[in-house]
């Protein structure tokens, strides 16, 4: 057993976060990060994903994004600059970043939780953030007669890029920037719908020459505390330099209700027609990934954890960092899960007094 400061589960961009914070608390945190090297899962991403906010507005506490600070990242930009990250808080703050530490279950004895990893070994701290994101719980709406399809269906999560679906005809699940995103990539490969529950939402990216984070930012709304108030977050729009409505008004992908049927290979639409499709794709986003935490009744029935601005509502101690609309509607992002982290750093102290 092996006891420990501050423990945070996850190294991607959530967890450097919160480490950094403690860090700067006065805590000596030990990071575990299942992966190979602490970047969380944007190696995992689809190959052209670019960040929806430029570079200036995409940074985590301490170092800002380098290269032009307008321009939007690509996925492998990304990747780099937290390797950057966590290397600054190893030399620079000696926090201790341990990766292929994969951790299977916490128990919480009252003052301190035990944490065990999948190859057995035991870490013991009186502070636990769980950083984990949710890339590794993809959403998979019942959807009808989806489990009677005999094409393939896959999540975003699974999806890389275009080429192998070349000729075929695909069906995208999904009304936000991935959904629309892939869809609008697919169709210059293949035939492709996006179905949708709602119409699709579109806004500009840069209304009256400014990209829409600078007017989010000046005007307060993308910090604001608000998270806690939405039982029910509005889902957020699709925001566009032009491409993708051109791309929806030209049909490429077109857009229809959610199918009402599937038989085999075929799907019925709410007009009646049918037709043969090849793959179906769910972008259909994620849920927050804690399976570690079943055990001690942090998360509710649904596997979301209890929680009130990051902070465990069952367990003193016990904290989240990187969950979407934790407290603003940056909370999941770059930008964001710094001003949570020291924000749930504080109220963590507070707790251990």
């Amino acid at each position: 057993m092996t006891d420990v400061d501050a423990l945070v589960i996850g190294g991607g961009q959530a967890g450097l976060a919160a480490a950094h914070a403690l860090r700067r608390d006065g805590f000596e945190p030990v990071v575990l990060e299942a992966g190979a090297e602490p970047v969380g899962s944007w190696p995992s991403y689809y190959d052209s994903l670019s960040l929806f906010s430029p570079a200036r507005y995409s940074s985590l506490p301490g170092l800002p994004f380098p290269g032009d600070p307008d321009r939007y990242p690509r996925r492998n930009e990304v990747v780099d600059y937290l390797r950057r990250y966590a290397k600054l808080l190893v030399d620079e703050s000696a926090v201790d970043i341990r990766a292929r530490h994969r951790v299977e279950t916490v128990h919480s004895g009252g003052t301190s939780f035990e944490v065990r990893t999948t190859d057995g070994q035991r870490v013991r701290a009186r502070v636990l953030i769980a950083a984990t994101g949710s890339f590794g719980r993809p959403y998979r709406p019942e959807l009808p007669g989806l489990d009677s399809f005999t094409g393939v269906v896959l999540h975003a999560a699974e999806y890389r890029e275009p080429t192998p679906f070349a000729g075929q005809r695909v069906v995208v699940v999904g009304a936000g920037n991935s959904a629309v995103q892939l869809g609008a990539e697919l169709a210059a490969h293949a035939r492709v719908t996006l179905a949708t529950r709602k119409p699709v939402a579109v806004v500009p990216q840069r209304p009256l020459g400014r990209d829409v984070h600078f007017w989010s930012t000046a005007l307060g709304i993308d910090a604001a505390p608000i998270g806690h108030l939405l039982a029910n977050p509005p889902h957020p729009p699709v925001l566009d330099l032009g491409r993708y409505r051109a791309a929806l008004a030209a049909g490429r992908p077109d857009q229809r209700r959610v199918f009402t049927a599937v038989d085999g290979h075929r799907v019925t639409w709410p007009d009646g027609t049918r037709e043969h499709v090849d793959t179906i794709v769910l972008a259909t986003g994620y849920r927050p990934d804690l399976p570690y935490l079943a055990g001690i009744g942090a998360l509710g029935e649904d596997g979301r954890p209890r929680q009130r601005r990051g902070l465990s509502t069952t367990h003193p101690g016990l904290g989240f960092v990187g969950l979407e609309w934790q407290r603003s509607l940056a909370s999941a992002t770059l930008r964001g899960v710094g001003r949570d982290a020291r924000h749930l750093v504080r109220l963590l102290r507070r707790t251990r007094r």
